[in-house]
């Protein structure tokens, strides 16, 4: 079996996280917030937390997504990987702009990791039965 897709999002979910560092490194010069500080500019502090926030959520979604791969499926793995990843785009975009503007981003990834993580559980378990 072969996890080309599975392995693709996974490249665009480090390059997503790779961007919120950069966003972060542009906020820091624009409010001139110099490391190690991570508080400062509202803007500077929201950015911050969607990097980081994305970096929490990353230790439980990349584990699902290959457990859920390799026991369920490499094409709806990265279906909902690919979900994972537009709720983290809507988060970043809403959260930019307002803390209270993160839910819907946070509840979209919310589910696609919960989908991931249940469904890999289910499968390793009902293999452990069989």
């Amino acid at each position: 079996m072969t996890y080309h897709l599975t392995a693709l999002v996974t490249i665009l979910s480090i390059l997503f996280y790779l961007a919120t560092a950069v966003n972060v490194m542009q906020a820091r010069h624009k409010f001139a917030i110099r490391a190690p500080a991570t508080t400062g500019h509202p803007d500077f502090e929201r950015a911050f937390r969607v990097q980081m926030n994305t970096q929490e959520w990353m230790m439980i979604f990349l584990p699902a997504l290959w457990l859920f791969a390799i026991y369920i499926s490499d094409t709806m793995a990265a279906g909902l990987g690919a979900i994972w990843i537009i709720g983290r785009i809507v988060f970043f975009i809403g959260y930019s702009k307002a803390a209270e503007k993160r839910e819907l981003g946070l509840v979209i990834q919310l589910v696609a990791s919960l989908l991931l993580l249940l469904g890999a559980l289910g499968a390793v378990v009902w293999r452990l039965v069989q």
